[in-house]
């Protein structure tokens, strides 16, 4: 049985990418591994530790529900579920030494301006492209523009 570590950090991304392997796919071991957004620094200030773990919670519980049937829906497939911190590179080191050969996918929804973390120490680094913020910037003005119109 082949065994895939899919990291998810937004639900209906991952759904777009898992989706086509499924099809007259074999029985498989899918692990998913939650990667949570994270939290500005000044989110301390307004939020109790508690209310972050709530938050959490319910964060996790929608996407491990979104996703895991639809990863069930092949006969014969296990799906195990974790939420980790970071960084990845050592959460994938630790899953290849308690599950052997392993394959890795990247399912993280990429944000604009900012490069996402490597998942495994072989993933090259993501390139940043110097135009990200002024295409941001541009797009927004003229969607601005045209609601003042």
């Amino acid at each position: 049985m082949e065994k895939i570590a899919v990291f998810v950090n937004d639900a209906e991304h991952a759904l777009h990418i898992v989706q086509p392997m499924l099809r007259n796919a074999a029985p498989t071991h899918w692990i998913i591994v939650a990667t949570p957004p994270t939290l500005t620094r000044h989110i301390g200030r307004w939020v109790s530790h508690s209310a972050r773990q709530q938050w959490l919670e319910r964060w996790s519980a929608e996407l491990f529900g979104r996703l895991e049937p639809v990863l069930r829906e092949v006969p014969g497939s296990k799906v195990e579920k974790m939420m980790v911190k970071r960084p990845l590179v050592e959460v994938s080191e630790r899953l290849r030494a308690r599950l052997g050969t392993l394959r890795f996918l990247d399912a993280r929804r990429p944000k604009l301006g900012k490069a996402d973390e490597p998942v495994s120490a072989g993933q090259p680094e993501a390139e940043r492209s110097p135009w990200a913020y002024p295409v941001a910037a541009t797009a927004g003005l003229s969607a601005l523009l045209t609601l003042a119109d």
